[in-house]
């Protein structure tokens, strides 16, 4: 059985110090590859250096909507350069990006602003682009679909979003990821979300060091080795087997992000 984290934090304080161990558990919990995420120009450049160290670590590289106000050109040329020049592959996705107005972090005119440099980029390197959109769904839809035509592949990260809103996403042709907070008690909205996705277009994530999924809630630092917990909560949910389910899924992932299998 193969399990791909498709979006997580290792650079972050929570896991940076403690990759080796981190991985060696997920490789234990059947979780074998793994892509961990920029958020900013320093995050960045810690996601390329462990995806030159770990031979199935792959990196997604952006600037997180919440940093859009502290973002300048200098920076957005850095964060091309970093995609442009990674070598072996392994630079996977832009992103994420998006936007967020759950926080008043960053205004959203600089937010949105951010959010379509990324997408260009992303359409001149011919990536695929990780999306976060929090509290902003129809701004969110609507600069994508201004800019559909160049975009190669999109994926919602940490999709908390409506069953109609899903279905709005998989009409437009992108791609949805669930972290554990599928598994919540609360999470009934996400959950039938889940049901309606078929498994072509479905990845899963673990967000880590968040949202931890049940049964271990109580672990305040989520890692890799606990998306066998999503994975398994949703194949229960879709009434199927296990492996097959992860296998379906390793698929999907595997080619949205252009992964080669070793």
């Amino acid at each position: 059985m193969e399990l791909i984290d498709t979006h997580c934090h290792l650079t972050f304080e929570q896991l940076a110090g403690i990759v080796d161990a981190v991985l060696q558990r997920s490789i234990n919990a059947g979780v074998s590859s793994w892509i961990t995420v920029g958020t900013d120009t320093n995050e960045n450049k810690k996601a390329l250096s462990l995806s030159d160290k770990y031979e199935n670590l792959y990196a997604a590289l952006g600037i997180h909507p919440h940093e859009a106000k502290k973002t300048n050109e200098a920076d957005l040329k850095e964060l091309q350069q970093q995609a442009k020049s990674a070598e072996g592959g392994k630079v996977v996705a832009i992103g994420e990006t998006g936007l967020d107005y759950h926080y008043d972090f960053s205004p959203p005119t600089e937010q949105q602003k951010l959010f379509k440099a990324h997408l260009q980029i992303a359409a001149e390197l011919n990536l695929p682009v990780v999306i976060h959109s929090r509290e902003a769904f129809d701004d969110t839809v609507k600069i994508l679909s201004d800019n559909r035509s160049s975009l190669k592949k999109v994926v919602f990260h940490c999709f908390s979003y409506s069953p109609d809103q899903a279905k709005i996403l998989l009409d437009f042709g992108y791609f949805l990821s669930f972290t554990g907070v599928v598994t919540f008690k609360g999470a009934a909205l996400t959950k039938e979300a889940a049901k309606i996705v078929p498994l072509d277009r479905l990845m899963i994530e673990t967000d880590c060091p968040y949202m931890t999924p049940a049964p271990m809630r109580k672990q305040k630092v989520n890692e890799p080795a606990f998306l066998i917990h999503t994975a398994k909560f949703l194949a229960e949910l879709k009434q199927l087997p296990l492996e097959d389910f992860a296998t379906a899924l390793a698929s999907t992932t595997r080619s949205f992000f252009g992964l080669t299998k070793k």
